[in-house]
């Protein structure tokens, strides 16, 4: 039987965490939603409840976890 070509696996961890675009924009979900919400108001929560895109440094690395994407 022949060896199989090495493949990279996915990082599941990441790609929990990670949307990618069909532009190939890298969006994740925003922090500060968890706990302590009854001291924000309702207006922050709902802005904190969308996507946002990832820095442009971090890129990189996160698509390097996702070879798949």
């Amino acid at each position: 039987m022949p060896k199989s070509i090495a493949r990279r696996k996915t990082k599941k961890a990441v790609a929990k965490r990670f949307k990618i675009t069909a532009t190939g924009k890298v969006m994740t979900s925003q922090s500060g939603r968890r706990h302590l919400a009854g001291s924000k108001n309702r207006k922050r929560k709902r802005h904190l409840a969308k996507l946002k895109q990832v820095d442009k440094t971090d890129v990189k690395r996160i698509l390097a976890n996702l070879p798949f994407a």
